[in-house]
């Protein structure tokens, strides 16, 4: 069986340096989330919940890393490699998609999940069919996210860029009228869309349904952390060929219209 992707959770005292052990030594570790993507990775409280959450806990606890030694700290999209390289966190586990620019400066794991892009609009708007049909329109631009830019510039599409802070407040923008779209993974659009549909505040967006890219998502580590890519790549593996990769994907999404994938990722090794 091919190897999973990977995602590793962390704990209050275990951050790395150059001069530290790897990952898979370590019985504490500081992991990186999202706080704002429902159903992936949201800070509800005086906890952070969603599919990405339960994944490092699950790869944390094959590590051997305590619950009581697991910490969650929030990343946002432009930080999410000065953290890792600051020794900040252990490790991200944030719908961190593996590109090759990236790879430059942080080892990935993985990926734990290949996710799609794809779009959410307006419920009210039947214009949008696919990605060229955003010609025009004022999409939403997060920076440090490479979703625009897969859209504006590997496909060519000459979308509108309005910015906003995430993919949560993206929504929030367009069902305010401030925007017309929404691009970005297929996993942080079911979630985002559920949540509307649960706020009941108008009628909730429309997911397009017509995905036109691979988002591999990795687990960040520590450049040259081989061990560790090796060690969270194992527990992956493991979560793929017993049923928690297939229970998690359901427990998130299986109240939504995507069509998630229970099949293991090809690794991209360990580099």
């Amino acid at each position: 069986m091919l190897a999973a992707g990977a995602l590793l959770a962390a704990g209050a005292c275990g951050v790395a340096d150059a001069g530290e052990s790897s990952v898979a030594r370590k019985d504490s570790l500081v992991v990186g989330v999202n706080s704002d993507q429902p159903g992936v990775g949201q800070r509800v409280g005086d906890g952070h919940q969603g599919f990405d959450i339960d994944v490092a806990k699950e790869v944390a606890r094959r590590l051997g890393v305590p619950p009581e030694n697991l910490t969650f700290k929030q990343v946002g999209y432009a930080t999410r490699d000065s953290m890792l390289r600051s020794g900040k966190v252990d490790l991200v586990v944030a719908s961190y998609s593996i590109t090759p620019e990236r790879k430059t400066r942080v080892t990935f794991a993985g990926p734990y999940y290949v996710a799609h892009q794809d779009i959410l609009v307006p419920a009210s708007d039947t214009s949008v069919k696919d990605v060229h049909d955003l010609k025009g329109k004022r999409l939403c631009k997060v920076p440090g996210s490479v979703s625009f830019p897969r859209v504006h510039d590997e496909k060519g599409v000459a979308a509108l860029p309005v910015e906003a802070g995430g993919y949560a407040a993206c929504v929030a923008e367009m069902s305010a009228g401030r925007m017309d779209a929404v691009s970005t993974d297929d996993l942080i659009l079911a979630g985002l869309a559920a949540q509307a549909a649960k706020d009941g505040r108008g009628r909730p967006p429309r997911f397009v349904n017509a995905p036109f890219s691979d988002e591999p998502y990795g687990i960040g580590i520590r450049k040259g952390d081989l061990d560790g890519c090796e060690a969270v790549n194992k527990a992956i593996t493991e979560m793929y060929q017993g049923p928690t990769m297939r229970d998690l994907l359901a427990k998130w999404f299986g109240d939504t219209s995507l069509k998630v994938t229970t099949t293991v990722p090809q690794f991209e090794g360990c580099d």
